[in-house]
């Protein structure tokens, strides 16, 4: 701020100058067009160069203080108020939001790009604390059971029934660390477009039906029932391989939402030029404050099943639905089950 104000005062005292010399040239024109025709003797003149000279003090002063004040509410504050809040931004702060001038539409809008900064500075600096939280959480918790029941099976008390046990616990908490830091590394690389399309035509009725089966274990576990209602050869251009990843967390989510003796209702239609993939269950259905966040990055709005998932699988799915082209829509009623649908283009 010091730097600031040496700078003002040296302006100030280059505007008074100026103010000084175009005010004395301007008089002086003045003076000599208005008594080149009058006759006066040198007393005349000597007094009158005097009182225009001083005239010419005064004016030049008055002006030089309207133009300081004039400078310092329409420049000198702004700028120093928009200094100031780039200083707190600087340091941190995203929380700055800088208040509007009157009467100064060139500052405004200056303010406003600041302010609108400010704002997705701060989304995203709340996004990357959440997501930190959160993937500590979700690391922490696998870790700990792994940790818990390894030292378990090295107090040599267990019986072989329990070593198993623990051990497929073991298993089971690896496995979800290792779901977890793929989806992330998936995630991270789809939102920083490190991930290239691989787009080819393909039968999207035969792709979808090969990730389906990839799920028979799990139905024939919990005894789901299964209604497929694929129209075949309809074909898409686009990626498979990330196309895959959509299926399959979307079947993952609607058998483990599914209670055993349930239905999963898995649909494949054209309509025009669009291909529309439904996949409905039976099973808890989500609540419509649920489904604002259903893409999310580590929502979870059923905690009964977190064991189950860590909240990245339809963060995913979203991405990639609209780094292809596509749409997914979610309708859903609590108790009754939960229908996505996703709809992409197809192709000849």
């Amino acid at each position: 701020m010091s730097e600031n104000l040496k700078q003002f005062k040296k302006g100030a005292l280059g505007a008074f100058f100026s103010i000084f010399i175009s005010a004395a040239v301007v008089i002086s024109i003045s003076f000599f067009l208005f008594f080149h025709s009058i006759e006066l003797n040198s007393n005349q003149i000597r007094n009158a160069a005097i009182m225009t000279f001083g005239n010419i003090v005064v004016l030049s002063a008055l002006f030089w203080i309207f133009h300081l004040i004039r400078s310092y509410y329409t420049v000198i504050k702004p700028v120093r108020k928009i200094q100031e809040g780039l200083d707190a931004v600087t340091k941190g702060d995203f929380t700055v939001r800088i208040p509007l001038e009157k009467h100064n539409e060139t500052f405004n809008a200056i303010i406003k790009s600041i302010n609108r900064m400010t704002e997705e500075l701060s989304s995203v600096e709340t996004l990357k604390t959440d997501f930190i939280s959160n993937v500590s959480h979700e690391i922490k918790t696998p870790i700990s059971v792994i940790q818990n029941y390894s030292c378990l099976l090295q107090s040599g008390t267990l019986s072989k029934e329990e070593e198993k046990e623990y051990a497929r616990i073991i298993s089971d908490a690896s496995l979800r660390l290792s779901g977890l830091v793929s989806n992330i590394l998936k995630l991270n690389r789809l939102e920083n477009q490190q991930i290239q399309l691989h787009t080819q035509r393909f039968d999207l009725s035969g792709h979808l039906t090969e990730c389906l089966l990839s799920f028979e274990d799990i139905w024939e576990e919990k005894n789901i029932e299964i209604i497929p209602e694929i129209t075949d050869s309809i074909f898409i251009s686009s990626d498979p391989e990330l196309l895959a990843i959509v299926w399959n967390n979307l079947f993952s989510n609607a058998f483990k939402f599914t209670e055993p003796g349930g239905q999963v209702y898995v649909t494949l239609k054209q309509e025009g030029q669009e291909a529309v993939v439904t996949v409905r269950d039976s099973g808890c259905g989500i609540s419509p404050e649920t489904a604002k966040h259903i893409f999310d990055k580590f929502y979870q709005g059923d905690t009964s099943h977190s064991a189950q998932g860590n909240g990245l699988g339809l963060a995913l799915v979203k991405r990639i639905i609209d780094i292809t082209g596509g749409e997914i829509r979610v309708n859903s009623t609590l108790g009754e089950g939960s229908e996505f649908t996703v709809i992409v283009q197809t192709t000849n």
